[in-house]
């Protein structure tokens, strides 16, 4: 089946997609304080989370627990949405998700330095230390490297081992307003624009028959031409052309 994935126990593929309207009945019987709105509206969106999750799977972090992770922002955003914005909900929540995803990669994030390593960078700090008081100024890295009876780039290497890394949560900048963070200043290949637009295809695709959803999914995230498609599916390259044509036409009503 196209993106059945199981992540925490759960086999995604069999998770209801809400349209949007349901969402905003659900949002609205939360807001009165229906405890069983809120719940069908978090399970209503846990392929929306792992939509999200599956852009940070290049991190070699363990995917469970980045799933448990982003349910937290949907809560969050489900807890702090303005039914009154003309918003979809999906806008609202993508942003949050993501956001609690990265601030959990920053604290879970500690670059480990082995022991011999640190131990050369301290002894380092030392010899450096003594030259600069025999000597009256700062010793160059060669004039430390020879003390310490080593090449210069394995001194270099044990002393930039221990330097704190810059996060990417780290202000740069800020005029008493709304600050600016090392990672604003940081280019990406996809924005956050690039991966509402891909998810809220995903929600409409998730809302055709099986076979206009099977036909989309191996056009367009798996890649195929229009005759690949047919034959693997059993139909003519003019069926799957109309068929994936009146597909689009609804997705766009939809979007």
């Amino acid at each position: 089946m196209i993106n059945k994935v199981e992540i925490c126990g759960v086999n995604t593929s069999k998770l209801k997609v809400l349209k949007e309207s349901e969402k905003l009945e659900l949002l609205h019987k939360i807001k009165e304080g229906d405890k069983e709105a809120r719940n069908l509206l978090v399970s209503g969106n846990l392929r929306l989370v792992l939509s999200v999750v599956q852009k940070f799977t290049n991190r070699g972090e363990n995917l469970d627990d980045l799933f448990q992770v982003g349910c937290i922002g949907l809560i969050k955003s489900i807890d702090n949405f303005d039914t009154g914005l003309n918003v979809r909900f999906s806008t609202y929540a993508v942003p949050m998700i993501i956001g609690e995803i990265r601030r959990y990669l920053r604290d879970n994030n500690a670059i480990r330095v082995s022991r011999s390593l640190r131990d050369t960078a301290y002894k380092a700090m030392q010899v450096k230390e003594r030259l600069t008081a025999d000597t009256g100024r700062d010793p160059t890295v060669e004039e430390i490297a020879k003390e310490m009876e080593m090449k210069k780039e394995d001194v270099v290497l044990a002393l930039e081992a221990i330097v704190e890394p810059l996060s990417l949560y780290e202000p740069a900048y800020s005029d008493g307003g709304d600050t600016i963070f090392v990672m604003d200043q940081v280019g990406d290949k996809q924005s956050d624009k690039d991966w509402l637009d891909e998810i809220f295809l995903k929600e409409a695709i998730e809302n055709l028959e099986d076979r206009e959803k099977k036909i989309l999914s191996l056009r367009f995230f798996v890649g195929k031409t229009q005759m690949e498609v047919a034959q693997e599916i059993g139909i003519s390259q003019a069926q799957v052309s109309r068929l994936e044509k009146s597909a689009l036409i609804r997705i766009k009503k939809q979007l």
